[in-house]
């Protein structure tokens, strides 16, 4: 049943942020909604009731709920208020709401479908490279292969070797489309220490290994095989390091994948990001 404008201003909390208001109430907002304090339908309360619960100029109310509109979030209305749109009208994308959901994933289990759309568009980019690259930008991949083995026992290191990698494979491909919003995603999940998660003993050999199968099948034209490697490694390498107190994965991630890796064991080398 959707919240009224009265019941949805008992979620609000009283805050006096002391610097950047609309930044703060926007937050605020946004995580309300992410996280399904206030649900799709739910009324805002009316404006001088919210800009007194967060202390703010009905200026800087206004202005907050323009970007939370101009993310999706809500419709504005006359004569009805303010009204929280549905998950599918959300620009996910929106680093604001992207923080949001991954930081409360507990709640809404996000990254498990990053993880399927991340294994998507980064196996569509590991076959075109597969499909058309120069001996330059083979030499690219291999090097980046390089930089992940010589800082493999370096954790921090190792992490944005593995980045550079992917990176490199996102630009080579030549889809703007797909590296910009796998870029997005992928700059983001890295920095949540729940998506860093824990890896087995193994696991950089493993990602090493996953990560000069994918250059092996780009280096004799295997579009399938770049494909199916680097599907393969970002949906293993996910069961690999998932906590074991993750939210339930959806039918989606579960269908079709990989087998279970060791998401309880303690990693003793460099924790790969991948």
């Amino acid at each position: 049943m959707a919240l009224d404008s009265h019941s949805a201003a008992r979620l609000i909390p009283q805050r006096l942020p002391a610097a950047r208001l609309g930044v703060a109430v926007v937050a605020e907002l946004v995580e309300l909604i992410v996280t399904g304090q206030l649900n799709e339908g739910d009324l805002l309360p009316p404006e001088g009731p919210l800009s007194e619960h967060f202390g703010v100029s009905r200026t800087v109310l206004r202005e907050s709920v323009k970007r939370l509109e101009e993310k999706g979030l809500v419709i504005v209305s006359q004569g009805r208020g303010t009204q929280v749109l549905a998950p599918g009208y959300w620009n996910m994308l929106d680093p604001v709401v992207l923080s949001a959901l991954i930081d409360n994933d507990e709640s809404v289990g996000v990254l498990d479908e990053l993880t399927v759309v991340r294994a998507s568009l980064e196996s569509a980019m590991a076959g075109a490279v597969a499909e058309t690259h120069t001996s330059e930008e083979l030499r690219r991949l291999n090097n980046a292969l390089t930089a992940m083995r010589e800082s493999e026992s370096e954790t921090d290191s190792f992490r944005q070797a593995d980045v550079v990698f992917h990176y490199a494979l996102m630009e080579i491909s030549g889809n703007r489309l797909a590296e910009n919003i796998a870029k997005h995603l992928y700059k983001r999940a890295v920095e949540s220490s729940r998506y860093q998660g824990i890896n087995p003993p193994d696991a950089v050999a493993l990602t090493l290994d996953e990560h000069a199968a994918i250059v092996e099948a780009i280096e004799r034209k295997d579009i399938q095989g770049a494909q199916k490697a680097m599907h393969d490694h970002i949906h293993i390498s996910w069961e690999r390091r998932r906590l074991p107190d993750h939210a339930p994965r959806s039918r989606a991630s579960q269908k079709g994948q990989p087998g279970k890796g060791q998401p309880g064991q303690k990693a003793q080398r460099a924790q790969p990001s991948e």
